[in-house]
């Protein structure tokens, strides 16, 4: 026994060392006659190794390799043939003139052989053009109905296959199909309810009565069909409007709950928690499934339902607490994804008094797992902590005890510093222990990334700490130690607790002075810099420009810089034109959603994505480009795109709002969904609800053709006074001509002059905050103090409607539309008092800036003092009347 385990383990690759050029060599055997099946299946088996090792062929090659291979149809040996037609089927793709075999494989349509059948059916579907197949769709239809199962299954994956460039033809099998949905073999129906699924998927209402049709019959013997019908009826309930479940879907679902298959049973569980509307009553039979499953002995059960439960924890935490005492017995799995799946959830649905226990269980774990598990614990940690930020001191030194780990890669790493900066960001609490630990890390960093941008973070928060002077250490020591960029980073770092914090401006200037003979020239040059600010008292602007790295991104600028070139003016270049990125949701969203956030959206990284800092200068392009607006210039404000329909309509539009000194622009983006239809002439009309708003419209650029899948754009030109900012809401209609087109070219149909129509979306609504556009002030009280009491306006207001302080602070921002400085956005959760600062430029040109004080009293009320300071009046009481 022994001697043959030996052998087993000495077995090699017989085809390792295969060379395309011998195998070609080879290949010739199969023009020679008699065929010999013994010594040509060797040769066809070593083509279509090296095909799927990823070798390829020339067209020469392949087409000589195709055409020799053909010749074998000649042989009687079934086991041949099978094997020229997996050859065949491979090569069709690649060599030339494949169709000339068609005659010879429609011969095996008639054959008595299924094997032969369901090859020559499935090749067939590879060769023959598209123009042709209506030649041979009789034979394709007929062995869909095919008794034999094998037959029918290769008729119906064929079918599937041939959906991308013959939707039309294969729409006509559909009776067909139907019948073969009826069939006894289970394999048939799982296929003909797929290919259903596809010839049916442009029309959503279409595939819902599909879906109640088989929901109600129960004819499906497959579990694979079964499992399909569930994800069908998933998919129904998921994108009805009205969001609540369709009853007779929802109780098909509960009733697979009690199906014979693990497979099915499991599916219409995994299906119940992903409604997105779900109650946590009727979530309860699922739980009580999934539950079941974690006590399975198989490993892919027990991982299923416990991945499922770590979905369903982020919504519905309470209903997973049932499984409590299965998933703490799953932490200590020998399967290791299980086991981080299982902590993982314990992390989501934990309390915040088995947050002690959770983290003494993590220590133990953590040392048995790769990186990859690490990651997705550390991500679950992110959550716990934000949602529980009281304890934020046990996590963090939890995380920190991880960071200083000398095991573990860059991402790892990477991972738990994007988490303690996010940490740092949203609990303002945790800025003081999170710095400490950071600090402790960069000391034996190996990552001088990471060392940089805690560096960077460092000189964003740690001036504003209680006690500043407490990192200086740290910092110095990697100007010290360190590489030339962590050296520059570090010298950044230093100059900006010397501008920031006055008691610490002699010193930081005496070390500095300690780098200026540093080996590198950019740690030179900036130490140069920073000293000359230090010791001249340089001005609250110049402080700013150099304290100012992220805000105004570096492309905004250029593309800003670009348009003042492009079009020569007197007046010099105002930064206010620049398009400020906004406060970055990104981490904050993907910390609720237990998601990993980029680097990029981390709270020490530049706020905002590269597509948001080039909106500005993209919307200013797109208008040039058309003749008729290309006289209105530049807009000073433009909105972010607001949807009037819902995503599943045939037409998908949304709005942007640009605004012009005497003008406001409307420019509708439209989707047309349906790849029957092309529109043209596409154009707006506005009515306005409340008679004259102050907005008239005067002209109107229609898209002239909308193809499916592809956006147009149309625009409104509503004309205003240059003084006058009205508000208004005004219904819109697009008008447009429908033409059919023909679906082999894709264009419209010649001689179709087309059918008129209009499509009502919502109303549109034009507010103040449309004139705004945010501006970043780098320092707020400096600003603020250089406007005088005159220029100033103050009031007190009650939001009653409002329950807490985080939620006041997230509904001025939104009301106002102006920009957060110095992440006065982050609220403790349990605040009772908040200050929160806000900048932008009024029209263009008046800048405005805004401080609230906000206080929850014991009513529940926030109680709101909102103070404006601008130098105009009158955008000081339209502030104030926004509010009031």
């Amino acid at each position: 026994m022994s001697g043959f385990k030996k052998d087993d383990d000495e077995r090699v690759n017989p085809f390792a060392n295969l060379v395309k050029s011998t195998v070609l060599q080879e290949a010739r055997l199969f023009h020679k006659s008699p065929i010999k099946a013994g010594k040509c299946i060797p040769i066809l088996t070593k083509i279509l190794y090296l095909l799927h090792q990823g070798e390829s062929l020339t067209t020469t090659e392949a087409t000589d390799v195709f055409f020799a291979t053909s010749k074998l149809f000649q042989a009687t040996s079934l086991q041949l043939r099978r094997m020229v037609y997996l050859v065949i089927k491979e090569l069709a793709e690649s060599a030339e003139d494949v169709i000339m075999i068609t005659a010879v494989v429609m011969k095996d349509l008639n054959s008595n052989s299924p094997m032969l059948k369901a090859n020559s059916v499935r090749v067939l579907c590879n060769v023959t053009d598209p123009s042709m197949l209506g030649q041979i769709e009789r034979y394709i239809m007929q062995a869909i109905v095919d008794k034999n199962t094998y037959v029918a299954s290769a008729a119906l994956v064929s079918a599937m296959h041939l959906m991308g460039e013959n939707k039309d033809i294969v729409k006509r099998w559909v009776s067909q199909v139907n019948e073969a949905l009826k069939s006894r073999a289970v394999m048939v129906q799982y296929h003909a309810l797929g290919l259903l699924y596809k010839i049916k998927q442009q029309d959503r209402l279409a595939v819902t009565r599909l879906v109640q049709t088989l929901t109600k019959q129960s004819t499906l013997r497959c579990p694979y069909a079964t499992c399909l019908l569930i994800r069908l009826a998933s998919h129904v309930i998921a994108d009805d409007p009205s969001g609540v479940p369709d009853t007779s879907l929802f109780d098909y679902l509960e009733l697979c709950l009690r199906h014979k298959s693990e497979m099915v049973i499991y599916e219409a569980a995994r299906a119940i928690c992903n409604i997105p509307s779900i109650t946590a009553r009727e979530l309860t039979p699922a739980i009580t499934v999934l539950h079941l499953l974690l006590g399975s002995p198989k490993s892919s059960h027990k991982y299923a339902a416990v991945r499922t439960l770590n979905a369903v924890a982020m919504t519905h935490p309470v209903s997973v607490t049932q499984c409590m005492v299965e998933l703490e017995t799953l932490v200590k799995d020998s399967n290791r994804s299980v086991a981080t799946l299982a902590i993982t959830t314990l992390l989501k649905i934990g309390s915040e008094s088995s947050v002690e226990r959770l983290m003494t269980q993590m220590s133990e774990f953590m040392g048995d797992i790769p990186d990859e598990f690490k990651v997705v614990v550390v991500d679950a940690i992110r959550s716990l902590c934000l949602r529980y930020p009281k304890k934020h001191h046990m996590m963090i030194s939890f995380l920190a005890a991880a960071l200083r780990d000398s095991e573990g890669g860059y991402e790892y790493k990477k991972t738990i510093v994007d988490t303690i900066m996010l940490l740092i960001d949203q609990i303002p609490d945790a800025a003081e222990s999170g710095l400490s630990q950071l600090c402790e890390f960069i000391e034996d960093c190996d990552f001088p990334i990471l060392s940089i941008r805690i560096l960077h973070l460092m000189g964003a928060v740690g001036p504003r700490t209680a006690n500043p002077s407490r990192f200086i250490r740290f910092i110095y020591n990697r100007v010290i130690l360190e590489v030339a960029p962590v050296r520059a980073a570090a010298v950044s770092t230093l100059a900006r607790f010397g501008l920031l914090c006055e008691p610490l401006k002699d010193a930081v200037t005496t070390l500095l002075k300690r780098c200026m003979f540093d080996t590198d020239d950019e740690v030179r040059d900036r130490c140069a810099m920073y000293v000359a600010l230090l010791e001249a008292g340089a001005s609250p602007e110049d402080v700013a420009l150099v304290l100012d790295d992220g805000p105004l991104p570096v492309k905004n600028l250029e593309a800003a810089l670009l348009e003042y070139q492009a079009k020569p003016s007197r007046t010099p270049f105002n930064l206010a034109t620049v398009q400020p990125d906004p406060v970055a949701p990104a981490a904050r969203g993907a910390a609720a959603a237990g998601e990993a956030p980029h680097a990029e959206a981390s709270p020490a990284a530049a706020a905002g994505s590269p597509a948001a800092s080039s909106s500005a200068a993209m919307y200013a392009a797109m208008i040039a480009a058309v003749p008729q607006l290309a006289p209105l210039g530049a807009p000073y404000a433009s909105s972010a795109p607001v949807q009037l329909t819902e995503i599943e309509t045939e037409y998908q539009v949304n709005v942007v709002k640009h605004s012009f000194a005497q003008a406001v622009l409307l420019q509708f983006n439209v989707t047309n969904t349906l790849d029957m239809f092309c529109l043209k002439d596409v154009t707006p009309v506005v009515e306005f609800a409340d008679g004259d708003d102050g907005l008239e419209p005067i002209g109107v650029v229609a898209a002239p053709t909308i193809a499916y899948g592809a956006p147009g754009t149309a625009w409104v030109v509503l004309r205003k006074e240059a003084t006058a900012f009205p508000s208004a809401t005004f219904s819109c209609t697009l008008k447009f001509r429908v033409l059919d087109v023909d679906p082999e070219s894709g264009e419209p149909e010649e001689g179709d002059e087309g059918e008129d129509d209009e499509y009502e979306v919502d109303e549109v609504d034009i507010a103040p905050a449309d004139y705004m556009q945010k501006t970043f002030v780098p320092n707020f009280a400096a600003a603020w103090d250089k406007f005088t009491d005159d220029h100033q306006s103050l009031e007190l207001f009650a939001l009653g409607s409002l329950g807490s302080v985080a939620e006041a602070v997230s509904t001025l921002i939104d009301l106002l539309g102006m920009q957060v400085c110095e992440r006065s956005n982050a609220v403790k959760p349990d605040a009772v008092t908040h200050t929160l600062l806000l900048s932008a430029v009024f029209a263009g040109q008046v800048p405005l800036l805004v401080r609230i004080r906000l206080k929850l009293d014991q009513t529940r009320t926030v109680q709101m003092e909102l103070t404006v300071r601008c130098e105009v009046e009158f955008v000081r009481e339209l502030v104030l009347s926004l509010v009031g």
